[in-house]
């Protein structure tokens, strides 16, 4: 989940691109239109009071170890803490990864195959117990267990030296896990197969290497009410669909934790609201927060961008995620039947489903331009131009070469609770009714969209899943936080697989392999190109918009600025007023 280059920040300020009303003064609210899309709006030390958080469907878990979703990730920041995090600044400076439960930044030896860090002292959990080295030991390991913990990154499992390595839920013994050294109570020593220069990343995005006190852990219940290292802490046991309160933990000492606040009192989160009825909420100011950060449906975008106060109090940064659509190769294995797709595709009317101008801006390259060295692609079999509706003559040409003249049926998933998904599912579908290529469209809850529906190869195989939609943010500021995940056959897992297109292209595993041993970064940010090349001719994912967002931050909202390593609002810092 990552970041910017300085282009990137000029596009976040661009108003061109944001539709009718007022850019100037608010008569009466909190800010300026895009005020907290490069700074901080409605800044307060203010303290007390209710946040409200609502979200249309659930998070895939709140164990820290158990979550891909960014505005997971980046709402567990709220009771967890890693070895590194994100910064908590707007602009550039968010996406840089700094110390948090470490005292500096690793420290590589052995040719960047070791990575030690020195944990700070005296920090403790919610109960007032020690953090010491041997909890993020045993947080690491669990991650390899991914029968239990199915949703999170598998960077662990993929660089540690651990072969074999099953995870303490099959076996207690530590000392069997030679991966994560603990020399002494405040040092932690990486064992790496193999150099790895971006480290830190690793340690840093996820919440993966924040502490679990071993005889605390309750396996995938643990999500249910994870121990805090953080400025809050879960009041009952978190409820499923339902919710649950964040209260402060009084352990947790801001003195070591530059990077989060404890302002409200409490805060709630209401699960299972439609997309719409947040909206309301948000615009009315009983909610404050849209927990999926994704920005307000259409109703809501058209009336704040025609309503001056109102659109004082929204921001519509390059949100750095890619909204895309990626064709699975094993239920269409033939190139040119994927290049047809591709070819057939309205994408005037997918980047209408996303608001136009106002939701996002028409994707040539598969990383965004959040990425250090990215090059903007070319359109190959499409055409990233808002009045293409699709090559009908060309894909039906595909069709013949691939052995299917007639066209094809596949299924296509999105995510019931997201209308814009569902909006370009529809969309897709009408395109390629017209050259042959039949879609049933299926809808699927988010909490359960990446790890048991589109990210679940089983599933995918029997339900015959051709395409799905589905969106990614950079994990850091890199092309290999952004592309490896989602191309490389080693990041292919039973359940949270963001590798949903499955591929398992021989030139992109060996580029893979060989990019770690490049130390210039912008030496492999060529060969990141030529593997987002590679995907785009292959027809192996069909780009979609480069996101931006609508956000609201309503008036009783204090310290909001669009975090980049995130792609959203920062929920860490946030306050609230009356």
């Amino acid at each position: 989940m990552t970041g910017a280059t300085a282009g990137f920040v000029a596009l976040s300020l661009g108003l061109s691109a944001c539709g009718g009303g007022d850019d100037g003064d608010d008569k009466g609210g909190s800010g300026k239109f895009n005020a907290g899309a490069t700074a901080v709006a409605n800044p307060s030390d203010h303290k007390g009071g209710v946040l409200k958080m609502a979200q249309p469907d659930d998070f895939e878990s709140l164990d820290p170890a158990n979550i891909y979703y960014a505005y997971g990730l980046n709402f567990v920041r709220l009771f967890s803490r890693t070895l590194m995090t994100y910064s908590s600044k707007p602009g550039i400076a968010g996406t840089e990864m700094v110390p948090d439960l470490a005292e500096a930044k690793g420290v590589p030896s052995d040719g960047q195959k070791t990575w030690t860090y020195k944990l700070k002292r005296g920090v403790k959990y919610e109960d007032g117990t020690e953090i010491k080295a041997k909890d993020i030991k045993y947080a690491v390991a669990r991650t390899f267990d991914r029968g239990v913990l199915h949703n999170g990154p598998s960077y662990f499992s993929q660089l540690l030296a651990a072969e074999g390595y099953k995870g303490p839920f099959k076996d207690k013994n530590l000392d069997a896990f030679k991966g994560v050294e603990t020399p002494d109570d405040y040092t932690v020593v990486f064992k790496l197969k193999r150099p790895f220069s971006e480290f830190d990343q690793v340690v840093g995005f996820s919440g993966q290497t924040a502490p679990v006190p071993a005889d605390k852990d309750k396996g995938v219940r643990y999500g249910m009410h994870p121990v805090s290292s953080g400025p809050y802490k879960l009041e009952a046991d978190y409820q499923a669909k339902k919710g649950g309160t964040l209260v402060r933990n009084s352990n947790w000492d801001p003195s070591t934790d530059p990077n989060r606040k404890q302002l409200p009192d409490k805060i709630e989160v209401q699960s299972g609201l439609k997309a719409e009825e947040i909206d309301s909420r948000l615009l009315a100011g009983t909610v404050q927060v849209d927990l999926p950060g994704s920005g307000v449906q259409a109703a809501a975008r058209q009336e704040i961008l025609t309503k001056p106060k109102l659109k004082a109090n929204a921001d519509n940064p390059v949100a750095g995620f890619h909204w895309y659509l990626p064709i699975n190769t094993k239920n269409i294995p033939n190139v040119d039947c994927r290049r047809a797709i591709v070819y057939a595709a309205d994408r005037s009317a997918m980047y209408r489903a996303y608001g136009g101008e106002v939701g996002g801006v028409m994707a040539t390259s598969i990383q965004p331009p959040a990425i250090p060295g990215r090059d903007k692609g070319t359109d190959m079999f499409t055409k990233a131009d808002p009045n293409f509706t699709g090559d009908p003559t060309q894909a039906k040409a595909a069709l013949a070469k691939c052995g299917k003249p007639n066209g094809f049926s596949t299924v296509m998933t999105f995510r019931s609770d997201r209308p814009k998904e569902k909006a370009t599912a529809e969309a897709l579908k009408q395109a390629l009714d017209k050259v042959g290529i039949k879609l049933e469209l299926k809808g699927y809850p988010s909490g359960t969209y990446t790890n048991e529906q589109l990210g679940a190869p089983k599933f995918v195989a029997k339900e015959n899943v051709g395409i799905g939609t589905y969106g990614w943010q950079p994990d850091w500021s890199t092309g290999y936080g952004y592309l490896q995940p989602i191309s490389d056959v080693k990041a292919i897992v039973p359940t949270g697989n963001a590798n949903n297109a499955e591929i398992d292209d021989p030139q992109i595993n060996k580029m893979w392999t060989d990019v770690t041993a490049i130390a210039d970064p912008a030496q492999r940010a060529k060969v990141y190109n030529q593997i987002d090349a590679r995907i785009r001719d292959q027809a192996y994912i069909l780009p979609n918009v480069y996101a931006k967002s609508l956000l609201v931050r309503p008036p009783n909202l204090t310290n909001v600025y669009f975090h980049q390593g995130y792609g959203m609002y920062d929920y860490a810092n946030l306050g609230v007023t009356g």
